[in-house]
């Protein structure tokens, strides 16, 4: 095929994609290149059923690709987890939550212990049991907040500073494991869609936590 046949399939595309939902008519580069990738043919490369067995009518009623994204964020989180396990197998730290607490306090001088909560998408009672056990290790410290004495700030220490430095080569090493066999593009593609999501879900859960189901899915 030549170039200016591809092309030609570039701009019947371009027009093809045609979405509705798209705000005030704006276009983005990004946009048109998340729907050419769930256009193009990948080749024969066969992909392993999510689910496995047999189906019947009432799963086959629930079964759709917006359920296989549920299914298969799962299974990357439970992936990803144990990947984290091995790296953390010999550090004082014994969890993927112990590890992305400390990393956002290396970027922040201090936080409210709710923001830290927060800005993990973690309930307040789980994230309080993290923030104690790092306290317990040392690796980060609390003091009233100067301008609310009601609050109380965390920081990371020296000490979780060294931790999160030697842990970070492997986790580096991990984060290219998780992509995977995706190439260049697709990673860039996925990082897209996944902030996208993340932007819609963090909006719910910031603002809209007590809302039932029936009232979340107005917003899609």
């Amino acid at each position: 095929m030549k170039k200016t046949d591809v092309l030609k399939q570039l701009i019947d595309c371009l027009y093809a994609d045609d979405n509705p939902e798209r705000e005030n008519g704006a276009y983005y580069m990004s946009d048109f290149l998340g729907y050419m990738n769930s256009r193009t043919e990948r080749g024969s490369r066969a992909l392993r059923s999510v689910r496995g067995g047999q189906t019947g009518e009432i799963i086959d009623q629930w079964s759709n690709t917006e359920s296989d994204i549920s299914i298969m964020l799962v299974l990357m989180y439970r992936y990803a987890r144990g990947y984290v396990k091995k790296v953390l197998k010999n550090s004082i730290l014994q969890t993927a939550d112990e590890f992305s607490f400390l990393m956002t306090l290396m970027t922040n001088d201090s936080l409210t212990k709710t923001d830290l909560i927060n800005r993990q998408v973690m309930e307040k009672t789980s994230g309080t049991d993290v923030i104690k056990r790092l306290l317990k290790y040392g690796q980060i410290t609390e003091f009233r907040d100067e301008t609310d004495g009601r609050s109380l700030r965390v920081a990371i220490t020296d000490k979780g500073r060294q931790t999160i430095i030697s842990i970070l080569p492997e986790m580096s090493v991990i984060s290219k494991i998780i992509a995977g066999n995706l190439t260049p593009e697709e990673i860039n593609t996925f990082a897209y869609l996944l902030r996208k999501l993340d932007n819609f879900h963090n909006d719910i859960f910031m603002n809209m936590r007590k809302a039932s189901i029936p009232e979340i899915s107005k917003l899609i």
